[in-house]
């Protein structure tokens, strides 16, 4: 069995990113602890008595001056709070109910005003004994992603932290039984459905959990409900929706060509929904998610979701992209017919705060959530908790997901095939020729066990004790490679150029060979990253483990709880940098499946010109992990050009694409090794 191993290095001397330098507060191994122990066990009382006694006393008006808004977010907090107005605790939490939403982000207003660490803690302290432990669980990641305060802490695997959210039933109840009898175990998790079913063969896909967390991460770094008021712009957010969640389609798609299924269909409002879907997961509180039966037709929420508004705001955004503008809220009209056309569009289909036109566009992508995650009880008769397409953490689990993801991916398609073809100016880079490009190592993937904590799923009596529960499940991983490119820089000065990877399908499912055209839009972007093209010979070896589209495995919570109490026992320090960033495409993802006796594919490589682009020390330097998908926390995305590029566009002609000097492809083969 292979479990996570983390090896951490400790420090006396802890370096902050330069902008944050002048940081005044506890060590990064204190505040780290903090939040450890702030998430340990977040269903039951404060386990620590330093925080439970701040917890107990701590009045949040006290002192109104260590707050950045003169208390307001905590005041309006506490008056709902004494009111009775908040969500109860034991009780489940999801982000598309517009009160719970509301009052988590209260708590969230509270974090982000905060002047200090200790005022942050003290404030958790408090907060997280009196609200529900999911509304205090989301505005608390959410806190440490956006604000200066939390810049560099890792957050703990949220498969660990809510385990409901991530285990099957069948494994939860087995680790109460276990603790019950004081007996350890480790317990085998299945994947839902049987063989009679053609998506379990990808259901290790969308019910990875390090997907699942990619999933929720991306969510929480690009809020729908974000204002610029808490401090910056989320530069190309809509463009980043687009992008981030067509990737994950068509890596969807490429799992289901390794398995010899067809790419995945298309959901339509007026049509039934083919494939049902039995989740075998329970909230902590409040029992079984719903199940869908198969061929269920789109009905109705009751005071939700209208399956006509579904159809008039799709018509709406459909006839934006035939007309090549989007209203605005004021009437004036807002070109799509360009480059920064695909992030409006993002902005009105998610639908985000961005969006230019709320009432006119409506929220296509998050009612479909709210549409799908009710259609086992949409009229409320048997008071069902939400489906899983109502979690960012489960929504991956529902084939439907994919489905609903496809048909708005397609939407993106219809715009982006209005704009016209790339020039062979546009894709050229003078001067510079792509030699060769040499896969070293075997594109090898096998399927390895994975074990993850459940301690946090049950409860357990102090007088007692717990004993030590996990779940083993198995998941998708690749062997290690490198990718060894040899670029000419035919100019006399040193050139700044970012490399572009793609992985591209050659036939579909029946073994119908794709042309370029038809193969682009299903290509995974595998890695995009800048170097400096010195004049003449530039060797370039790039490692598998580099990828800007991916991130390492976080390390487990328990062993995160180790590393960071042994620090601060030892008043030395821990770098953890690697891990900071939780959104991206787990690593060992960062191949498809492929086929025992090989999936043949076309690796495109091209190296574009980077003038223009920003960060160039830093995301040559690596700095920036999981840029591709994730962007550059706080920063205006690194990459001047479409994200795609040049594949985002229609190939009409082939020939000038593959006669650029700066592109190459060559055919690949992805093997699986083992049984599944």
């Amino acid at each position: 069995m292979k479990c996570l191993v983390v090896i951490v290095l400790f420090s006396s001397v802890w370096a902050w990113p330069s902008d944050f330098s002048e940081y005044d507060g506890p060590s990064f191994a204190q505040r780290q602890q903090d939040i450890n122990r702030l998430l340990y066990k977040v269903d039951d009382i404060l386990q620590f008595a330093e925080l439970k006694e701040v917890a107990d006393n701590f009045d949040p008006e006290a002192d109104l001056s260590s707050y950045s808004d003169g208390g307001e977010a905590v005041k309006h907090l506490l008056t709902e709070l004494r009111d009775h107005r908040l969500l109860k605790k034991h009780h489940w939490f999801s982000l598309f109910n517009k009160r719970q939403r509301e009052e988590a982000l209260i708590l969230f207003d509270v974090f982000m005003h905060c002047k200090t660490w200790q005022a942050t803690i003290n404030n958790a302290a408090f907060f997280r004994e009196r609200m529900n432990e999911g509304e205090f669980v989301y505005a608390i990641y959410a806190a440490l992603v956006h604000t200066d305060l939390g810049r560099g802490i890792v957050l703990p695997p949220l498969y660990e932290v809510t385990p409901h959210l991530f285990a099957n039933s069948e494994v939860i109840h087995k680790a109460y039984t276990a603790q019950m009898t004081r007996t350890p175990g480790k317990f085998q998790m299945e994947f839902t459905g049987s063989k009679k079913n053609p998506e379990q063969r990808v259901a290790y896909f969308g019910e990875d959990i390090g997907l699942n967390t990619h999933h929720v991460t991306w969510h929480l770094d690009f809020p729908f409900w974000w204002d610029d008021i808490y401090g910056y712009h989320l530069d190309r957010k809509g463009e980043l929706f687009f992008w981030a969640h067509h990737q994950l389609t068509v890596r969807f798609d490429i799992e289901r060509l390794s398995n010899h299924l067809n790419f995945v269909d298309e959901l339509y409002w007026d049509k039934p929904i083919r494939e049902g879907f039995a989740p075998h997961t329970a909230y902590r509180y409040g029992g079984e998610f719903p199940a869908r039966p198969d061929n269920v037709e789109f009905t109705d929420v009751t005071g939700l979701v209208r399956v006509r508004d579904m159809i008039i705001y799709e018509s709406r955004i459909r006839d934006a992209i035939a007309l090549g503008y989007i209203t605005a809220a004021d009437g004036s009209h807002i070109n799509i017919r360009d480059e920064h056309g695909i992030d409006h569009l993002g902005n009105i289909i998610e639908s985000s705060a961005y969006s230019p036109n709320l009432e006119y566009y409506g929220a296509l992508h998050n009612e479909a959530h709210i549409l799908l995650g009710r259609q086992g009880d949409p009229k409320g008769k048997f008071k069902l908790q939400p489906g899983v397409m109502e979690h960012f953490e489960t929504a991956t689990r529902d084939p439907a997901f994919f489905r609903l993801h496809k048909h708005i991916d397609n939407i993106f398609k219809e715009h982006k095939d209005t704009l016209p073809p790339y020039t062979k100016e546009q894709l050229e880079f003078t001067g510079v020729v792509l030699d060769e490009i040499v896969v070293n190592g075997p594109l090898e993937t096998y399927f390895e066990d994975f074990e993850f904590s459940l301690i946090n799923a049950v409860d357990h009596n102090p007088e007692f004790g717990e004993v030590d529960v996990s779940a083993v499940v198995k998941r998708l991983n690749h062997k290690p490679f490198n990718l060894n490119i040899e670029i000419t820089n035919e100019n006399v000065d040193n050139k700044h150029a970012v490399v572009r990877v793609y992985l591209c399908p050659t036939t579909d499912a029946n073994g119908v060979e794709l042309s370029l055209e038809k193969a682009r839009w299903n290509c995974i972007e595998l890695d995009k990253f800048w170097t400096k093209l010195i004049p003449g010979s530039n060797s370039i070896s790039r490692a598998s483990s580099e990828a800007s589209t991916t991130v390492p495995d976080t390390p487990s919570f328990k062993s995160l709880i180790a590393a960071v109490d042994e620090a601060v026992d030892a008043g030395t320090e821990v770098h953890l940098e690697e891990f900071d960033r939780g959104c991206g495409i787990p690593n060992r993802l960062l191949l498809p499946k492929g086929r025992e006796e090989g999936l043949g594919m076309i690796l495109i490589v091209g190296v574009t010109d980077a003038e223009e682009d920003a960060l160039h020390e830093v995301l040559e330097d690596a700095e920036a992990h999981s840029h591709a998908q994730c962007g550059v926390h706080g920063e205006k995305y690194p990459d001047h050009l479409p994200m795609g590029f040049p594949l985002d566009r229609r190939i009409d002609d082939p020939r000038i694409f593959m006669s650029c000097t700066n592109y190459k492809k060559t055919h690949v083969t992805v093997t699986h090794i083992g049984n599944f």
